[in-house]
């Protein structure tokens, strides 16, 4: 491959990645591979080429999001308040999951790709990575119901998150159900 293929592929790329993250704001998870390939203007082998699963899609555009929820469990991973601590980071997930088109789905699917499923980069990993230093704190500090693990909190802000989808105010809908939720996993003290 020479320079000058290497530098398309590249513009290839950050086409096909702003393209697809327009079209999965306005459609959600379920944007057309096809409909990218036609706005950004090359083929759908191109589109395969650089991303070869809608999961690959996915991830690449909710990357920058994702890294940022993580960054921002572990600039609360040292709180002197765990459960606040990791109440204000899912407060932040669950934020992003209802109001960035396409990532509540996105996070679902995650969640149930397959064992054979191959995956350079798995959204719901990176965010049980990065949640699990916070509840391993406000377990060990008695401020989760015993048993509660980040597994079960992902799981449980991606449902409020899909739930809430059609909602007229789903970031308003999505947080009162999750304080909802967490009076019965972590009752304040």
């Amino acid at each position: 491959m020479t320079a000058a293929q290497r530098a398309d592929a590249r513009r290839n790329y950050a086409r096909l990645l702003a393209v697809a993250v327009e079209e999965v704001a306005a459609h959600g998870a379920d944007a057309s591979l096809e409909q990218i390939a036609r706005v950004a203007g090359v083929g759908s082998g191109t589109v395969r080429r650089h991303f070869p699963s809608r999961h690959a899609l996915l991830a690449a555009v909710f990357r920058e999001r994702v890294e940022a929820l993580a960054a921002h469990a572990a600039d609360r991973a040292e709180r002197a308040d765990p459960r606040a601590a990791l109440l204000e980071w899912l407060q932040a997930v669950i934020a992003s999951a209802t109001t960035i088109s396409g990532l509540a789905e996105a996070l679902n699917r995650d969640r149930v790709a397959g064992p054979d499923d191959t995956h350079v980069y798995c959204a719901c990993a990176q965010l049980t990575a990065a949640g699990e230093p916070l509840v391993r704190r406000a377990s060990a500090d008695g401020a989760l119901a015993p048993g509660v693990t980040i597994d079960d909190l992902l799981t449980l802000i991606t449902g409020i998150a899909l739930a809430t989808t059609h909602h007229p105010d789903p970031a308003a809908a999505a947080a009162r159900l999750l304080d909802l939720a967490i009076t019965g996993i972590s009752p304040a003290r």
